[in-house]
């Protein structure tokens, strides 16, 4: 067994009306004045509405910026950063899925450290401790509430670039599993594959360990067992509940374990052709899956009894069999065939290759990648 390290330095809180809990987690942090980071969305649907009352009520007061945006910009992230420091806030609520916490997580380096976000992109440039950051996700998907990473999109190069530091990690997860109890399905499908898939490529990740394994085999086996029923009644609470805490455990195998080549090649498609993260990564994951097969040591079996709706033991297993078992989960929640059907065009792809290679993802995919294998693999999943 080869040498690893992760710890697990925050606190988190999981529960059916655990959002009651957030003035006592602000005190906590000695926090009397928050900056919540969300978006008009969630504003539409009352969300934040009931997030500032509950925070009020705790008698702290509440700066607001909902500029977040699907795929999150340089310039949200300043604008953000900028009404930060102008509130006097002394901590970050990040209320929403993934862009709502990239957009936190950014925010509280440059809050902290100045310069521009690009300053820290790549791996561990943040010189220290952020602003503290209480992350409350409202879909099961990102797992960035216990994620090191932030994506955000530079429009001036047309690049989806990653800042990674441990130094990022929200202090506070507050897991309440009423809050993706009203998401529309197709919402719930994008967010539920995509946290199926972190699991996934974290569990073959040549950088997996024991624990992230660990992580990753619980978070399969509440998706696996879970996802088609939460997309079809997103009121059913024990659904609700897997779907929340599997996305988590999701997200902490994958702190660590990193991913592969489908979240690799994913961050293009939205970076060009705007495609959501979820659906992106969905369509992506069995032209990844076969071409990572060759590398198979006998995991593709174990996804396959998490994630099969076949309750009988197979005894005689083979690749294809989990390839073809997410088609159909594919068809099931209503994901596109192909990248044809999102409008993705062949021109694009010798660029989107060139960025897709730059992820340290690829680095970690169980089988040696080059960048003419990115190419192929985006001709065929088209």
């Amino acid at each position: 067994m080869k040498d690893f390290t992760f710890k697990v330095p925050q606190s988190i809180e999981f529960g059916m009306g655990s959002l009651k809990k957030l003035p006592e987690l602000l005190k906590e942090n000695k926090s009397d004045h928050v900056f919540l980071i969300s978006d008009r969305g969630l504003e539409d649907l009352g969300v934040v509405k009931k997030i500032q009352a509950i925070i009020e009520a705790g008698e702290i007061k509440c700066t607001t910026y909902l500029g977040t945006i699907p795929n999150p910009t340089v310039d949200v992230v300043n604008e953000s950063a900028t009404l930060y420091k102008e509130s006097g806030a002394t901590s970050i609520v990040a209320l929403g899925g993934g862009s709502s916490m990239d957009v936190a997580k950014t925010t509280g380096v440059l809050a902290t450290y100045g310069g521009k976000i690009t300053d820290y992109e790549g791996l561990y440039k943040v010189p220290g401790p952020i602003v503290p950051i209480i992350a409350i996700p409202t879909t099961a998907g990102s797992g960035s509430e216990v994620t090191a990473s932030a994506v955000i999109t530079d429009e001036e190069r047309n690049y989806k670039m990653s800042v990674i530091s441990y130094e990022m990690l929200p202090k506070y997860a507050l897991l309440d599993p009423e809050l993706i109890m009203t998401a529309p399905a197709s919402i719930a499908a994008a967010c539920g594959i995509d946290a199926l898939i972190h699991a996934m490529e974290a569990y073959v990740s040549k950088n997996a360990s024991p624990f992230t394994d660990a992580m990753a085999e619980k978070a399969m086996k509440l998706i696996g067992g879970n996802l088609r029923q939460f997309v079809a009644n997103r009121q059913d609470d024990e659904a609700a509940c897997a779907m929340m805490i599997g996305s988590t455990f999701a997200g902490m195998s994958f702190a660590w374990a990193k991913l592969g080549n489908v979240h690799a090649m994913s961050h293009p498609l939205s970076a060009y052709f705007h495609i959501a993260h979820g659906v992106a990564n969905a369509i992506l994951l069995p032209t990844i899956l076969e071409y990572n097969a060759l590398a198979d040591r006998g995991r593709y079996e174990t996804i396959y009894n998490f994630i099969s709706e076949k309750k009988e033991a197979v005894t005689d297993f083979y690749p294809q069999m989990l390839v073809d078992e997410i088609k159909k989960l594919n068809a099931d929640l209503g994901i596109p065939n192909n990248l044809s059907e999102m409008g993705v065009t062949e021109d694009k792809i010798p660029e989107m290759a060139e960025d897709a290679m730059k992820s340290p993802n690829v680095a970690v995919n169980p089988r040696l990648t080059t960048i003419k294998d990115i190419i192929a693999l985006y001709h065929k999943a088209l």
